[in-house]
């Protein structure tokens, strides 16, 4: 899946983390209540946004921030 990363734009990138962070909130607010089928899938989230923000940074890095 990072491969599948590494070949969106800045902005792609932005927006993926974004949806990727509402849900993961969305999640841990089910997680409160009880409703979670796989908690393990939190884990999964935190690492796919830590990938993400590690690829926006190497783009704002390199001057390829637009």
């Amino acid at each position: 899946m990072a491969k599948k990363n590494e070949e969106l734009s800045y902005s792609e990138l932005t927006v993926k983390r974004n949806e990727l962070k509402r849900k993961y909130m969305d999640f841990r607010f089910q997680m409160v209540v009880g409703h979670v089928d796989n908690p393990m899938q939190k884990r999964q989230m935190r690492r796919e946004i830590a990938q993400l923000n590690t690829l926006i940074r190497q783009n704002e890095i390199a001057g390829q921030d637009k």
